[in-house]
């Protein structure tokens, strides 16, 4: 295995022992896995939580009297005072469980969306946008004739805060970006864009799914209106993820799907009464023992330390953007003077899945393709980038992997 850096701020190698995956071979080669950003892997502590769930008080939530059914509704709603500590909410009633970032952003759409937009209405996207934070606002866009507008990015990757103000007037209603770009890195001034947004009655939807997991964040100080993010990406299982909105927007939005535990009445005569906040929202029986995995992930990061999280990542990721620039006719994809942990680049001639395919021949586990950003690599006129990635586990070694890696590539292809 590859010898790991540490030092008495941040001790990766026993970090590496939390995480088994880590210890894999692929073929005769350790596992280097920087595909971070597309999901990261999971300690022992969020596994083991899994199991215990399951073996030990395994019931549903919110319904029964019987006692598993109460430490299972205990260990569930604890989650969410967590999450609200976790990212700086007012109030854990700000806080809904759902299946990930995306279905975060679409109920958003649906039921904020179809609620209060009007035909003619403004929506700004980013021209550096996963395709979770486009689609529901086009389908919407489509549906009740609303105009969506484009901010567009610098040659380096980053905002055009010009264009924005510019683009800003009475018509627009929503401003959807992202917290840090999946494909570029890229870390965007959330707390100016929503203070920007509110000065002409808008609101702001904030995906946070690149953001989270690397960095402090808090979305009162950022007054942002809506704020999303998936366990998956923050060490925890796939399928779960939260929506953070400010309660007055949640209390006047309409419910998104109709079901179990989101109504306090169901009649056929007198009609149906929802829910309070959080719970209108939250339909059916929700993935239980994937709440709670989350609400372990959230007790790893924090005892690790986020802070020392993020100068760690960064440290690294610095590390490897000096490295990657000595490579004869590589180019970085996304150069933006304030990143996390996203590196993505292009080699002269060589198509990003062949580089892929080779890395992984060699163990080193990274995406090749557009990474659902397709307007980002209309934007730089290139089909796809491979995309390294990173998380707290990983150690410069691995980056010298990635190197080395690379130099086979353009061996075999160059």
């Amino acid at each position: 295995m590859f010898a790991t850096q540490q030092d008495h701020h941040f001790d990766v190698a026993s970090i590496r022992k939390d995480f088994p995956i880590l210890a894999r071979q692929i073929g005769d080669k350790p596992l280097v896995y920087l595909d971070n950003a597309a999901s990261s892997q999971m300690p022992v502590q969020v596994m083991d939580a899994f199991a215990q769930y399951h073996s030990g008080y395994h019931s549903n939530v919110h319904r029964g009297v019987h006692t598993l059914s109460q430490e299972a509704t205990d260990a569930f709603e604890k989650v969410r005072f967590k999450v609200q500590r976790f990212i700086g909410a007012r109030s854990e009633r700000e806080i809904v469980y759902t299946s990930g970032a995306t279905d975060s952003i679409n109920l958003i759409a649906q039921a904020y969306g179809r609620t209060f937009l009007e035909k003619g209405d403004e929506i700004l996207i980013s021209n550096m946008e996963h395709h979770a934070n486009i689609v529901p606002w086009h389908m919407l866009a489509k549906e009740k004739n609303l105009v969506i507008r484009v901010i567009p990015i610098t040659d380096e990757g980053t905002l055009d805060m010009d264009a924005f103000d510019r683009m800003l007037s009475k018509n627009t209603k929503v401003v959807a970006v992202n917290h840090v770009s999946n494909a570029l890195g890229t870390i965007n001034p959330i707390a100016e864009i929503s203070r920007k947004a509110h000065a002409v009655g808008a609101i702001t939807v904030i995906d946070g799914a690149q953001a989270v997991p690397h960095m402090n964040v808090n979305v009162s100080e950022a007054d942002c209106d809506f704020y999303v993010f998936s366990a998956h990406k923050m060490m925890g299982p796939t399928g779960t993820g939260v929506l953070y909105g400010k309660i007055e927007h949640l209390e006047a939005m309409p419910p998104y799907r109709g079901g179990g535990d989101m109504i306090l009445s169901v009649s056929f005569d007198t009609g149906i009464t929802y829910n309070e906040v959080p719970q209108k929202f939250e339909a059916g029986t929700p993935g239980i023992a994937q709440v709670i995995m989350m609400g372990k992930a959230i007790d790893y990061m924090l005892d690790i330390g986020r802070d020392k999280i993020q100068l760690y990542e960064n440290e690294l990721l610095e590390y490897a953007t000096n490295r990657m620039r000595q490579i004869d006719g590589i180019r970085i994809i996304g150069t933006a003077p304030q990143k996390a942990s996203v590196l993505s680049f292009v080699l002269d001639g060589i198509h990003p899945h062949d580089i892929g395919t080779i890395l992984d021949f060699h163990g080193v586990a990274v995406r090749s393709g557009h990474h659902c950003a397709q307007p980002v690599m209309e934007r730089y006129g290139i089909p796809a980038t491979t995309r390294a990635s990173f998380a707290f586990y990983n150690t410069r070694d691995e980056v010298d992997a990635l190197v080395k890696a690379i130099h086979e590539v353009k061996e075999v292809l160059g």
